[in-house]
């Protein structure tokens, strides 16, 4: 792949990183009009460390998701009725982030990232939903409709990312094609053997 067309893949995968963290972060946070009774699930207890490639450091989030997902369930035996529905839920919300971040980093492919983000999003219902049950009546209709409102728009807008990104690359593509031919155009002044390696040098550049 030449160093052109490198430049548009490492856009299109920047991107969508860039969209894809700032979107799974916004929803953790996001909080349904239910209290939480139980303690947060997301509470480190392995610390990630300098790995030396992209395998070892998914390999490494991981283990570390499992057994902070371990411990995390350790707890949620502490407490019964809902606060315990609500502390696995939002132990299994947790895991899924990081092992879906790790995966998306991992693959580094736009669909990974928006697969990722999908993902995220699903268990985040499900962990919103199990904070509904801590209260009832209308409270607990709206807060369901809150929780399926959520997702709904986490799972629009990482579609809505990807069209863009996608539509962004084919528009530089297009630009890097009509530069290419550009280029070719120019190398008619020559002739001969300094026409050939123009050709080629031309082709090399735009990856063709």
């Amino acid at each position: 792949m030449t160093t052109k067309l490198r430049n548009v893949h490492a856009l299109l995968i920047i991107g969508a990183a860039l969209l894809w963290s700032a979107h799974s972060r916004a929803q953790t946070t996001v909080q349904t009009t239910a209290p939480t009774a139980a303690q947060p699930a997301a509470q480190p207890v392995l610390q990630a460390t300098t790995v030396p490639d992209a395998k070892t450091a998914y390999n490494t989030a991981r283990d570390m998701a499992a057994a902070n997902y371990k411990a995390a369930r350790a707890r949620c035996d502490t407490v019964t009725g809902n606060p315990r529905e609500v502390c696995v839920a939002e132990a299994k919300a947790e895991r899924v982030r990081v092992e879906e971040e790790a995966g998306a980093a991992y693959k580094n492919t736009l669909k990974a990232y928006t697969q990722a983000r999908m993902r995220i999003a699903d268990a985040n219902y499900d962990r919103d939903k199990a904070r509904c049950g801590a209260v009832t009546g209308n409270d607990r209709d709206v807060c369901i409709k809150q929780a399926k409102a959520t997702l709904i728009a986490a799972r629009a807008d990482a579609t809505a990312d990807r069209k863009m990104i996608e539509a962004r690359s084919n528009a530089r593509e297009d630009k890097l094609t009509a530069e290419y031919r550009v280029a070719l155009e120019k190398c008619d002044a020559f002739a001969g053997a300094a026409k050939d390696q123009c050709v080629d040098a031309a082709k090399t550049a735009y990856g063709k």
